[in-house]
């Protein structure tokens, strides 16, 4: 498995994709940063309270899987720029694990794609292995 790789400058992205062939038709950009937390997910999305802390995360994606979810992104009402960087290997707590840039016309188009694409990178596209303190 690769080393974690350095996270994007979203100064950057932003300025790419303002100057972006369909940055006349977008009148909102969302970006969402997900990072490995210290909160077990057994804890924070299912209540279970004997679960032990994180210390990090071994994480994976499908290439293939990935650019699917965004071509399925552009496919929706009123979305004309997507970008999406994942990252790899071993994390560790306050590490980035993902950005995604998302623009669209209008706020519950670009909410909703956002939403979208994350809930497929994360439920279709990804691997990840929470690694836990020791006792």
């Amino acid at each position: 498995m690769n080393e974690k790789k350095l996270s994007p400058s979203m100064d950057a992205w932003m300025k790419e994709a303002k100057s972006h062939e369909s940055a006349d038709k977008i009148g909102m950009y969302l970006t969402h940063n997900g990072i490995v937390r210290k909160s077990a997910k057994a804890k924070v999305r299912f209540g279970e309270e004997n679960t032990k802390d994180v210390v990090g995360m071994l994480f994976s994606y499908d290439e293939e899987k990935v650019q699917a979810a965004i071509g399925e992104t552009y496919e929706l009402e009123g979305i004309y720029y997507v970008k999406a960087w994942l990252n790899e290997g071993m994390l560790t707590v306050g590490d980035d694990i993902m950005y995604v840039l998302i623009g669209g016309d209008i706020r519950p188009h670009v909410v909703d794609a956002l939403q979208f694409l994350v809930g497929k990178l994360k439920n279709e596209c990804v691997e990840e292995k929470e690694i836990y303190e020791a006792d």
